[in-house]
């Protein structure tokens, strides 16, 4: 998605996965992504596989953490990946390799209780990762535009998938279908068997006949964003996008960041030993027993879910800065937005800006309150936590 049998062999495995659970986290009980898989194989071991079960497992990791060590991994995790040369790239590899230990850990969980079969896997980012240092994280869009907390693809596209038997398509299937985040609410409403038409009146569509059969997407436009703060503001229009200061505050950040990732040459890159290796996995491995043709086409599926430009991106040929004339892409054709076609479609652009002045016309005035300097984690042990129920914490600074 780009978007926006139980036999005795299987009983004594789960054995040996709650016994090699329990010395991981014996070695690492402190590491927030091993914490949070923790609780959440032990919610579905202790669930009663009879009745419906919705986990929302949001991880830190692949998150900055603390300014003075945004990225944190553990030390054996961070060392499979020796061959990368640089440091932060290294231990951003090792965190991420933790992140799919926990989504093999819940899969097998859920094979284990005998669920997986009935189950519907959503894995997915929430944003475009802040890349090259942005955010001091080292994450790569590449080769999208943008990072983070802008309005280029490299933002706002997330790319996910969906795993379940319940899925009629074939296995790999590759969907650029438009969706927005608000859809997964009826989506999967839907997908467990309940009628959108019964939600509240919301911004989100139902998807899930598209995810699941290949129907036509029943999203055909959506808002990326009016922030009256940042002064940015972004929509999307079937193929077409509009965007005006699309990197905000971050006037530096309007370029593409790397790195691209398609240039390694050492063993561990190798395409057929990546493959294997997620076969291997726990999560590989419980797809497989359900579906033998699980890795089926797997080649072909990557090379269909590439992104490529026309061009190798050298610079940015627009800024897309004016709000009284803003840039627009044609997203299938160029990905990259490295051309500003508004020029040449003039009356699309007036009605897309069009649409943007009525979603705007909707808008409810910014809630955002000042920063509370008693919040600092510094006067609570370094934890978040509801500090507004606790007296003032002693050696306030608040200048």
């Amino acid at each position: 998605v780009d978007y926006y049998d139980h036999s005795a062999q299987a009983e004594g495995w789960g054995t040996d996965f709650r016994r090699n659970m329990g010395t991981a986290n014996d070695a690492y009980g402190k590491y927030a992504t091993e914490l949070f898989t923790e609780e959440a194989v032990q919610l579905v071991l202790e669930h009663d596989a009879q009745q419906p079960l919705f986990l929302y497992l949001a991880h830190l990791a692949v998150h900055s953490a603390n300014s003075y060590a945004p990225l944190q991994a553990p030390a054996d995790a961070v060392e499979k990946f020796s061959y990368i040369n640089d440091l932060n790239r290294r231990t951003f590899a090792g965190m991420l390799s933790k992140l799919d230990d926990s989504v093999g850990e819940v899969v097998a969980a859920l094979e284990l209780r005998g669920m997986l079969e009935n189950s519907i896997i959503v894995f997915t980012t929430d944003n475009g990762g802040p890349a090259a240092g942005f955010n001091l994280n080292h994450a790569s869009n590449w080769p999208l535009r943008g990072v983070k907390d802008s309005l280029w693809e490299g933002g706002v596209r997330g790319a996910g998938f969906v795993w379940s038997p319940l899925i009629k398509q074939s296995p790999g299937t590759v969907s650029r279908t438009l969706m927005a985040i608000e859809d997964w609410l009826p989506s999967l409403y839907a997908a467990a068997g309940g009628d959108p038409d019964d939600l509240p009146e919301m911004d989100g569509v139902n998807m899930w006949p598209s995810m699941s059969t290949g129907a036509p997407s029943a999203r055909i436009q959506l808002l990326h964003n009016i922030d009256p703060i940042s002064h940015n503001a972004g929509l999307r229009v079937g193929d077409w996008k509009l965007v005006h200061n699309p990197a905000g505050q971050w006037v530096d950040w309007n370029g593409w960041y790397g790195p691209a990732g398609r240039n390694c040459t050492v063993p561990e890159c190798q395409l057929t030993t990546l493959l294997q290796a997620a076969k291997s996995s726990l999560a590989g491995r419980a797809a497989l027993r359900i579906n033998s043709q699980a890795f089926a086409g797997i080649l072909q599926t990557r090379e269909h879910a590439m992104v490529n430009c026309t061009t190798a991106p050298d610079g940015p040929p627009s800024l897309c800065r004016k709000s009284s004339h803003p840039c627009l892409f044609h997203i299938p054709s160029d990905p990259c937005e490295l051309q500003d076609l508004s020029a040449e479609h003039p009356a699309l652009l007036q009605v897309m800006m069009h649409l943007l002045q009525l979603y705007n016309s909707t808008a409810v005035p910014a809630a955002n309150r000042p920063s509370d300097a008693a919040a600092n984690p510094k006067y609570w042990n370094y934890t978040w936590n509801n500090w507004m129920d606790y007296p003032e914490p002693v050696g306030l600074n608040t200048n």
